[in-house]
C-alpha cells in the first residue's frame, strides 16, 4: 500500500467528515483529497517527477497538509523543514536534498532568500500567498479540478525524508519508504485503539516525525485532527481539548507540565479525552503519577522512538501504575533487544544499546553512507539490517524498557535532537569566547536542555544575557543555551581535546554533593 491511498480510501467512505481543523477553518476529506490532487498537478506540470524532492516549510496548517499528500500523489518525495530553521541551515538541506520545489510562507521571505544562495539554481519556490505575481498556493488551488497522472510508485520507493542532526553537526535526511511509513501508521494506531470516532488534537510541528504521524494515522484510520501551532500557550490547548471534544493528545514533557499547573481539570469537563501520548524525551515519573491522579480515566502511552524508525515501543497504559520510569515493550511487527559493547545480548539490568529489528526501519541516511552503515548493520538473517539507535537502555526482568542515556553527546531538547557542536561552532562566532563546551542538563520542563560552558577572553565583559542574545540571532530556538556557565578553564583530554565527559560528570558530582 502507498501513503496517500489512506487519503484515497479515507475520502471515498467519510467524504464529508473534516479531515482538518485549524482554527476557525476546517477541509473535508474529500475536499483535501481535490485540494492535493490540484497541486500535485502543479508539481507533474513543473517537472517534478517520481523520486524528486519537495521541502516544506511551513507552520501547521491546512496547506501543510495539503503540500503533504500532493507531494506523495505526484510520485516525489516530501520534505518537511521546520518553520524556525535558519537561512543557512535551510539552504544546506535544500542543496543536500537537491529539492526541486520549495512551498514556504512569505513571512519567511528574508530566510529563503538567503537560503537560495545553496539552494539549487532550478529550485522552484511556491509561496502559501503572495501580491506580486509569483507562484502562489491560493491561486493553484483555485484551478479546476484535474488528478495527477499515475507515476506508479512501489512501496519501496521513499516517501519522506526528515532531516535530523547528526554528532558531526551537520543534518542528516533520513528516508522512510511507503513500506515502512504505511506499517508505522497501521502499529501506532493498533495499540493506541484509534478509531474514526477519536478527534486528536496536534500542537506539535509536523515538521518531525511525531507530529507528522498524527496526519498520517488520521487519514489511515478515518479521525479528525485539530491543528493548533504550538503549546506554548496551555490556556489555549486546553481551551480547545474542551471546544472540539478531543479523544487523543500527543504530546512532550513541556506540554504536559504546563497543563498540570492549570490542574485540577473536573471544571473543564474533559469527558471524552481517552488517551495521550508522550514521546520525544522520557516524563518525569512524578509528571505521571500526578497526571493519573488528576486524570484518572485517561490512558497514558508512555512511548519511545526516533527519527530513523519513528516508534519503537509503548508502555501499556494498563501496567503504567507499576513501572511509571518504563517505556515498555515493543510495538505490533517489531523487535527490540539490547547489546553490550561488543554486540553480546544483555542480561536483565544490564545497560547496553538498543537494537531495533523491524519494518519500521528507515532505508538508511541520504547520501550519507559512513553514518548509514554505522546505524544499520547486518542482522542475523542474511541481508537484513539492524537498527542501532545509540541510545542506552536496560530491561527488567519482564522485559520493560527503561531509558539511561545517549551513546555520544547528542541530546533531544523540546523533542529536537541537540548536536552540541552546532552550538559551539556558533558561540565561536563570538570575538569574546575563548573556548566553549556544551552538554544536556536535565530539566522539568523540556526534557534536557542546553547548558553552555564558557571561558571568556580577557578583558571581555559578556554575561548570559548576552551570550542568549547572541546565539538566538544565529540558531534555532531550540539549540539556544538555557544555562550559561563561565569558567577559567575547560578539561582536556591529554591531547588538549575538551572533553563534554568531564563536565557531566562534574556536575553529577556536584548534584550527589547537596
Amino acid at each position: 500500500m502507498l501513503v496517500h491511498e489512506f487519503l484515497v480510501k479515507s475520502a471515498r467512505k467519510w467524504g464529508e467528515k473534516a479531515a482538518i481543523i485549524a482554527g476557525s477553518r476546517q477541509i473535508s476529506f474529500a475536499q483535501l483529497d481535490d485540494d492535493s490532487d490540484r497541486l500535485a498537478v502543479e508539481f507533474q506540470r513543473l517537472g517534478i517527477a517520481r523520486g524528486d524532492r519537495v521541502a516544506v516549510m511551513l507552520e501547521n496548517s491546512i496547506e501543510f497538509v495539503i503540500a503533504l499528500w500532493a507531494t506523495l500523489k505526484a510520485g516525489a518525495v516530501f520534505l518537511p523543514v521546520n518553520h524556525a530553521t535558519k537561512g543557512g541551515t535551510l539552504g544546506f538541506i535544500l542543496s543536500d536534498a537537491e529539492a526541486k520545489c520549495l512551498i514556504v510562507q512569505p513571512q519567511f521571505r528574508l530566510r529563503v532568500q538567503e537560503a537560495t544562495l545553496q539552494a539549487p539554481p532550478n529550485m522552484a519556490v511556491i509561496w502559501t500567498k503572495t501580491d506580486d505575481g509569483q507562484a502562489n498556493l491560493s491561486a493553484i488551488l483555485a484551478q479546476p479540478h484535474t488528478r495527477p497522472t499515475d507515476t506508479h510508485l512501489i512501496d519501496q520507493d521513499l516517501a519522506l525524508l526528515i532531516y535530523t542532526s547528526g554528532s558531526t553537526g551537520k543534518p542528516k535526511g533520513v528516508m522512510l519508504t511507503h513500506h515502512s511509513v504505511c506499517n508505522n501508521a497501521w502499529a501506532i494506531s493498533t495499540y493506541l485503539g484509534n478509531v474514526p470516532e477519536d478527534i486528536v488534537l496536534n500542537v506539535l510541528p509536523m515538521s518531525f516525525g511525531y507530529g507528522l504521524f498524527q496526519i498520517i494515522t488520521g487519514a489511515y484510520t478515518g479521525y479528525t485532527v485539530v491543528l493548533e501551532r504550538s503549546f506554548a500557550f496551555p490556556a489555549e490547548v486546553l481551551k480547545q481539548l474542551i471546544k472540539h471534544n478531543v479523544t487523543g493528545l500527543p504530546g512532550v514533557p513541556a506540554l504536559f507540565t504546563k497543563l498540570l499547573e492549570l490542574a485540577p481539570f473536573e471544571k473543564h469537563g474533559l469527558l471524552r479525552l481517552r488517551y495521550v501520548t508522550n514521546a520525544a524525551a522520557p516524563m518525569p515519573p512524578r509528571h505521571i503519577a500526578k497526571f493519573r491522579e488528576t486524570l484518572p480515566r485517561v490512558q497514558i502511552f508512555s512511548m519511545y522512538g526516533l527519527t530513523e524508525c519513528t516508534r519503537v515501543c509503548y508502555m501499556d497504559p494498563a501496567r503504567l501504575d507499576e513501572k511509571t520510569a518504563s517505556v515498555g515493550r515493543a510495538m505490533p511487527n517489531c523487535e527490540v533487544w539490547i547489546v553490550d559493547a561488543d554486540g553480546n545480548r544483555c542480561g536483565p539490568g544490564e545497560t547496553g544499546e538498543l537494537v531495533v529489528r523491524g519494518s519500521n526501519l528507515m532505508r538508511g541516511y541520504w547520501r550519507r553512507p559512513e553514518d548509514t552503515a554505522k546505524a544499520l548493520r547486518d542482522g542475523p538473517i542474511e541481508g537484513e539490517k539492524l537498527l542501532y539507535t545509540g541510545d542506552l537502555f536496560y530491561a527488567d526482568a519482564d522485559g520493560d524498557l527503561f531509558f539511561s542515556g545517549r551513546v555520544d553527546d547528542v541530546f533531544k531538547c523540546r523533542g529536537e535532537k541537540v548536536s552540541p557542536r552546532v552550538v559551539e561552532n556558533a558561540l565561536y562566532e563570538c570575538d569574546d569566547i575563548a573556548e566553549a563546551a556544551v552538554i544536556g542538563v536535565a530539566d522539568p520542563i523540556d526534557g534536557m536542555a542546553v547548558k553552555a560552558f564558557v571561558v571568556l577572553r580577557e578583558n571581555a565583559e559578556m554575561n548570559v544575557l548576552a551570550i542568549r542574545k547572541f546565539c538566538a540571532a544565529r540558531l534555532e530556538t531550540w539549540l539556544v543555551p538555557k544555562f550559561v556557565e563561565f569558567c577559567q578553564e575547560l578539561p582536556k583530554t591529554e591531547s588538549g581535546k575538551i572533553t563534554r565527559r568531564a563536565l557531566r560528570e562534574r556536575l553529577a558530582s556536584e548534584k550527589e554533593g547537596l
